[in-house]
């Protein structure tokens, strides 16, 4: 024998098995993926340092629900894309660079609340949620704002201080900030004051055209580093108060301009109560289909020819040809006539002795041979057919003794 002949055989280049587990970890990882997509707007945590109410950076403005319930307010944080909104006072917190189609669909509201961008900032590399400040953003938002004033300008004040603010319309009272730097204001002939600095510039204004929308101009009197200072929250808290008519509407602080909306795709609709049962059961269905498809249940069954050949052939072709006739009633004296003669070569006679047949008939107990083949020849159809055929085998039997 040679070497290679000596060698064993090489094995399969791979393992069912293998291939069956990557197989299933590849459609559970694609599961995961497809659950973790529709879910995904639900599962960011908001995070991401900027000026919104899921924030809790310093520019952010998670304090002010927390503030606000904490007084009592019914408050909500919304992700949910703006409708019904006639009875509730919303808060925007827009980043300055959104169409002015982003703010109608809260024109519906029944007081608004939008709070202008201030701080540029950048996410702290070192400490996750923290933004390391930048100064403060220009911008031009009079297309932003077109729909409320036909002018929109901000000013800027330097450095920090801590100024007093005084109403001018539906809050009266005087409030004193902590320290605030670089305080920012409003101003315009389409804005009206609510609250002014001590130079008379507007830091709360409403709108002369829709006056339920109301402009806050520095957003330090609401994001958490402002609300870090007492005097300051007080301001805020009674700003938000106002904007709620004294809490006599639910205050909703909306995410959904700032990128937080919960989607209702047609992934999510089927991972969810009721469309989710019918998810799993087509799962379920394919899962089923697949494992049909690679293993065959039960054993195969052979082809049969188109033609089938041999003397079964021949009989059976000549059976349908009577049977499409409906001629099986003449096969009754033939078919008598063969149990006959069965039943003399079992019982050692010959096909010519009558009368033994009879005597044999009567000494059993059994229908005389006679009889059966008079009622074989008069069978019309083929229910007699079968009736005579049930007595001549049953015949037989007592004959041959082949029931014993």
């Amino acid at each position: 024998m040679t070497a290679a002949a000596d060698q064993p055989a090489a094995g399969p280049a791979f393992s069912p098995k293998v291939i069956l587990a990557l197989v299933l970890v590849g459609i559970v990882a694609f599961a995961g993926l497809a659950v973790l997509s529709a879910f995904a707007p639900d599962l960011r945590s908001g995070e991401d340092g900027r000026a919104h109410a899921l924030s809790k950076s310093a520019i952010g403005f998670a304090g002010a629900p927390i503030l606000m319930k904490g007084l009592g307010q019914d408050t909500v944080v919304s992700r949910i894309r703006p409708t019904n909104l006639e009875e509730a006072a919303v808060v925007i917190t827009p980043e300055g660079n959104e169409k002015p189609e982003a703010l109608r669909p809260f024109a519906e509201a029944g007081q608004v609340l939008i709070v202008m961008p201030k701080w540029g900032a950048a996410p702290d590399p070192v400490r996750r949620g923290f933004v390391r400040k930048l100064g403060v953003v220009s911008g031009d938002y009079d297309g932003l704002f077109a729909t409320y004033s036909k002018v929109t300008r901000i000013g800027v004040a330097r450095g920090t201080s801590k100024p007093v603010l005084r109403g001018a319309g539906p809050m009266g009272d005087t409030y004193r900030l902590g320290n605030v730097d670089r305080l920012q204001t409003v101003s315009g002939e389409g804005w009206v004051p609510v609250l002014v600095d001590g130079a008379g510039s507007m830091v709360l204004a409403y709108s002369r055209k829709h006056p339920s929308v109301w402009l806050l101009a520095d957003p330090d009197l609401l994001n958490n580093q402002g609300l870090a200072s007492l005097d300051t929250a007080r301001a805020g808290a009674a700003i938000l108060a106002a904007v709620s008519d004294d809490g006599e509407r639910p205050l909703i602080f909306d995410v959904t301009l700032n990128g937080y909306e919960r989607g209702r795709g047609i992934w999510r609709t089927m991972l969810e109560p009721p469309w989710l049962a019918a998810t799993l059961i087509g799962a379920a269905a394919a899962a089923l289909m697949g494992v049909h498809a690679l293993a065959r249940f039960g054993q195969p069954h052979r082809r049969e020819r188109a033609f089938a050949l041999g003397s079964r052939a021949l009989v059976d072709n000549s059976a349908d040809l009577v049977r499409m006739a409906r001629r099986e009633h003449e096969l009754a004296p033939a078919y008598a006539a063969l149990i006959r003669g069965l039943v003399v070569r079992a019982g050692g006679g010959h096909t010519a002795e009558e009368h033994w047949l009879e005597h044999l008939a009567e000494r059993r107990g059994a229908a005389a041979p006679g009889e059966l083949a008079a009622e074989a020849e008069q069978a019309k159809t083929r229910d007699d057919l079968i009736e005579v055929a049930r007595k001549l085998y049953d015949w037989r039997g007592e004959m041959t003794r082949e029931r014993h």
